[in-house]
């Protein structure tokens, strides 16, 4: 598992390494590993190049609110990053928008909320179907030229 967090993200980013550790995942973290000001969008590249690429299936990304991260992630062809804020948006990020980086709020989440949140979304499946559909229209959006638009 992919795990990046900035420095607003980096406590509760440990916090989620021990979590995914504890239940025997492999866990790749890229940084930070200080506490030192840090431009998210560098962190946010560090997950969602390997998934964009196909490399990776899924990562985890932490910044202050998670708001900066997931606009970041998300410019990347391919990735589904999703902001979730609870255990019911944490499921329907993977059972209705596959989502492939699950985006947390390191200032706004208490760890045990969060942890459950992580173990919420990788225990979860894509149902497919009519969801599928909708994400095949996210995918043409992506590749036309809204510049104009």
């Amino acid at each position: 598992m992919l795990i990046a967090s900035d420095h607003g993200g980096l406590e509760l980013k440990q916090i989620i390494v021990e979590f995914l550790q504890s239940r025997g995942i492999e866990v790749n973290d890229l940084g930070v590993h200080a506490d030192d000001s840090v431009d998210y969008p560098d962190y946010a590249a560090l997950v969602a190049t390997p998934i964009s690429n196909g490399d990776e299936k899924e990562g985890i990304l932490v910044c202050g609110t998670g708001i900066g991260m997931s606009i970041a992630a998300n410019k990347f062809s391919g990735v589904r990053a999703a902001l979730v804020h609870d255990e019911f948006t944490a499921q329907m990020a993977r059972e209705h928008n596959n989502a492939n980086i699950l985006v947390l709020g390191g200032r706004v989440l208490k760890p045990e909320l969060a942890c459950r949140m992580v173990d919420v979304w990788l225990n979860g499946q894509f149902e497919g179907g009519r969801h599928q559909n909708r994400l095949n229209k996210i995918i043409q959006l992506s590749s036309e030229d809204n510049s104009d638009k």
